[in-house]
């Protein structure tokens, strides 16, 4: 009888989370799977095609294009925003004079509404009249034309993802803060160097913390793209910075292919799943390498 009343009030329990999943994840899934096998334009009804939008989408030099930019931005935006997070922990760990000013002001830009923040960097990095190359050119330095080249306007939006770490600092620093001094204080009556106490004992412990904060940041990465890719460079130049979310938010409200971006959405999913597990098989192989 006991068992049985824990197991009602487990279930009580997980009754609001189950159902937030079924409906913000699990149906809105199932539908959008069901409308990639469509041809559907919102006037008429939609209608069976079956793969046909995955075939049309095989053979779209554009969507290559979109996905290509796509991994460039993760290889280059999510190593840098961990790095970013995790030194930021790093430093902002310890009680000192003014520490919750420092911690405020790196979290500050990730609260920031990302039409706000794109339209403030959009001034930045204005390659007439914008602050930093106007600072750039009064100490001799070389002007980037910003957003008006390929690789200039990668690095744009790849610069503007690394301000919105605050989150992934803040997780890491709570795990930084949870390692107990102990460790440190043993390491200091031992002589050890910092950067031997770095790998031997912060990072392993910080491991599985940083492993999730590249899961995540990996998945959230296709989404922070889109109000730069919008806003600032609008997809180019000459698509330079069409990313995949861009290129389905076309799809879907400008040319009303909601079956055709509905498809180049699950493809989205495929290929975020496959990065996940690519990096999972990758960390666990240097796991498994750093206990031997």
């Amino acid at each position: 009888m006991i068992r049985d009343r824990e197991r009602r009030e487990y279930a009580l329990m997980l009754a609001p989370f189950l159902l937030g999943i079924a409906v913000l994840v699990v149906i809105p899934a199932a539908v959008t799977f069901g409308l990639a096998l469509t041809e559907y334009d919102l006037i008429r009804s939609p209608s069976f095609i079956w793969f046909e939008n995955f075939r049309e989408l095989w053979w779209d030099d554009v969507f290559w294009i979109a996905l290509g930019n796509s991994l460039i931005f993760i290889a280059f935006a999510v190593p840098l925003r961990l790095l970013g997070a995790l030194a930021l922990a790093l430093l902002m760990h310890r009680r000192f004079r003014g520490v919750a000013a420092y911690r405020t002001s790196a979290y500050m830009p990730t609260i920031v509404p990302d039409v706000a923040f794109a339209l403030l960097f959009l001034w930045i990095f204005n390659p007439l009249y914008g602050p930093l190359n106007l600072t750039l050119d009064s100490v001799g330095a070389h002007t980037p034309a910003w957003m008006t080249e390929t690789r200039s306007a990668q690095a744009t939006v790849i610069i503007m993802s690394l301000f919105t770490i605050g989150e992934g600092f803040i997780v890491a620093m709570a795990t930084r803060q949870a390692i107990p001094s102990e460790l440190y204080e043993l390491g200091e009556i031992e002589n050890a160097k910092p950067l031997y106490m770095f790998w031997r004992v912060t990072l392993p412990f910080m491991a599985p913390t940083l492993l999730l904060l590249l899961f995540r940041d990996t998945i959230f990465s296709f989404q922070v793209s889109f109000v730069p890719a919008l806003l600032v460079t609008q997809g180019g130049p000459e698509n330079a910075t069409l990313y995949l979310p861009l290129f389905i938010y076309r799809h879907a409200f400008e040319y009303l292919h909601y079956g055709y971006a509905a498809a180049a959405t699950v493809s989205m999913f495929l290929v975020t799943a496959v990065i996940v597990y690519v990096q999972y098989r990758i960390v666990m192989r240097w796991r498994h390498a750093f206990v031997v």
